[in-house]
């Protein structure tokens, strides 16, 4: 049984194509190895992957188990989760063609920059493309937190640099315009 086309070629550091090592696999087995595949020890361990690679195999193809009763509304699930991320926003990228990323995404990674910041727990954050500006990696953001009640009014500063910092190096946006409303105040 020959495996498939990504291994051919692919030689082992003893100069054996794994292809070989496969195919010779109940050779081996029955006792007819040659002194190579007895003494090399890269042969030796891709052998023994390959045995248990074939065990697994064999295994999952005599698997009889029935699906669960919600698989179907777990699908429909995560589908209606995907169609629901249709704004995408456009990545910067050094490869020809376009790279983009949900805004959903995006919003995390700015979420998770705020929290960063001592007395901050970040809510909601929307992020839209920035139409007055003609950079296609520019994006409006606006914000919701929750903030300690001994919180910092310079603190807000430090959220400000935070975010904006993380849209540019984690993402590779930038921020056209960044809105912070705070929503709600919390006991620490």
């Amino acid at each position: 049984m020959a495996m498939n086309h990504a291994t051919r070629d692919y030689l082992l550091p003893c100069g054996r194509d794994v292809e070989q090592v496969w195919e010779r696999l109940d050779e081996v087995d029955a006792g007819r190895a040659d002194a190579h595949e007895l003494g090399c020890p890269h042969c030796r361990a891709t052998r023994e992957s390959l045995l248990v690679l074939r065990g697994l195999t064999r295994e999952l193809a005599e698997d009889d188990a029935e699906p669960s009763p919600d698989l179907t509304s777990r699908i429909m699930s995560a589908i209606r989760a995907e169609v629901r991320r249709r704004d995408l926003v456009p990545l910067a990228s050094p490869e020809p063609g376009e790279v983009q990323v949900s805004d959903q995404a995006v919003a995390a990674v700015l979420r998770f920059a705020a929290d960063s910041v001592d007395g901050v727990r970040a809510r909601r954050c929307r992020v839209l493309p920035a139409p007055d500006i003609t950079d296609p990696l520019a994006v409006n953001v606006e914000l919701n937190l929750a903030i300690a009640h001994d919180f910092g009014s310079d603190s807000l500063d430090v959220v400000r640099e935070r975010v904006t910092a993380a849209a540019g190096a984690r993402v590779g946006l930038r921020l056209a315009r960044l809105d912070l409303v705070v929503e709600d105040v919390y006991d620490a």
